[in-house]
């Protein structure tokens, strides 16, 4: 089951468990559009695959299923892959 990230690991957006702004790769790295398209033209700078539109969890299901509320952020927020950091 995905973790549901709550934020982006970049620049700290917020992302709820619906939002449709969040990007993740398979190893659930999470990212907002706005990074994950502009910054990281859609490749994780943690493991270099895919960024993919998150799936939104249904409301109902929130409550049995909770999304993580542990916030990760990389140290000095994000570059392009290949541009060192």
């Amino acid at each position: 089951m995905l973790a549901m990230r709550p934020n982006c690991e970049c620049c700290d957006r917020d992302l709820p468990p619906a939002s449709r702004e969040a990007m993740i790769c398979s190893f659930e790295c999470t990212f907002c559009v706005s990074c994950a398209e502009g910054v990281l033209g859609r490749v994780c700078p943690n493991c270099g695959g895919d960024l993919v539109r998150r799936p939104a969890r249904p409301a109902g299901l929130l409550g049995k299923y909770p999304a993580s509320r542990t916030r990760v952020r990389k140290d000095g927020g994000c570059v392009a892959p290949g541009a060192g950091a």
